[in-house]
Parts: C-alpha cells; structure tokens; sequence
C-alpha cells in the first residue's frame, strides 16, 4: 500500500522552523515489504522556502505572523499534493497535526497564540475532498486500523 505522509514527519528539514519532526514510531514502519511512503511538503510544492514564516489559516486565507497573504503557495501546494497522490496510487495519507496545510481536524486558529479550532488544513481538505482518507500522528491507532484492514 501506498501511502503520502508529510516529509517532516520523516524527519525531513522542510518545516517553517527549517527542522523535521521525524516521528518514532513511522520510521520503525519503513522496512515493511507491503507500505511504500511518498513524502510530500505542500508548502515546498506550493513555492515556500525553508525556513519560511509560521503561517495559521484564517477562515479560508492562510496568512503569515506579520500578516502576509500566503494562500495562493498553500492551495498550489495542497494541488500538487493531490496530483502526487493520485499519480503514486496513494491509499491514505498521514500528515502532520495542526498545521495549516497538513492538520486534520484540529489546527491552530490564526490568532499565533497556540489556540486550536476544528478545521483542517488546506492539503488535508482537498484530500479528504477527493476521498482520500487523512490521519495525523496523533491519531496513530486509527492509521494502524486503516492500514491493517486496507491491506
């Protein structure tokens, strides 16, 4: 099965800070035969660098700390993250929780205070939208459910 996880995850250096968060129990998954991950970074297909400013969705905008208009790169990059999955044969994916582009349920409210609202990302959004089941690393047993039913 194949699945797209978000790069950082991976412990990929391509979140805003310029670091990874690679996830422990995700790494110890790559050596099975029958999963094959595809790591994405929607904001780096969506034209943002590494390091870039922190960036919290705001009703349908994403904007930046210092009040940047940034939705434009994130949609872009939510497209190609699709478009990557689709053409990988990606069964689900796994992103990073609480961000504005990966976040699944619960991400940050736009006021860069830590509070958190339901709501999803943009990446996360346009994948459940094209029926592309989402999981984030807090949600891990589910992803483990899915995967083990789905395969």
């Amino acid at each position: 099965m194949r699945i797209l996880v978000s790069a950082c995850l991976l412990g990929l250096t391509c979140r805003y800070s310029g670091d990874g968060k690679a996830f422990p129990p995700l790494t110890e998954l790559l050596n099975r035969a029958d999963l094959s991950f595809v790591p994405v970074c929607p904001e780096q297909l969506g034209g943002l660098s590494t390091p870039r400013p922190p960036s919290e969705r705001v009703g349908e905008r994403v904007l930046t700390r210092d009040g940047a208009d940034v939705t434009e790169q994130y949609a872009r990059g939510a497209a190609q993250a699709e478009e990557l999955a689709r053409l990988m044969g990606c069964r689900c994916a796994l992103l990073k929780a609480r961000s504005p582009s990966c976040g699944s349920g619960i991400i940050y409210d736009g006021t860069f205070t830590g509070r958190k609202i339901p709501g999803d990302g943009v990446t996360a959004a346009r994948l459940k939208s094209a029926d592309i089941p989402v999981f984030d690393e807090e949600h891990w047993a589910e992803f483990l459910d899915f995967i083990k039913e789905e395969g």
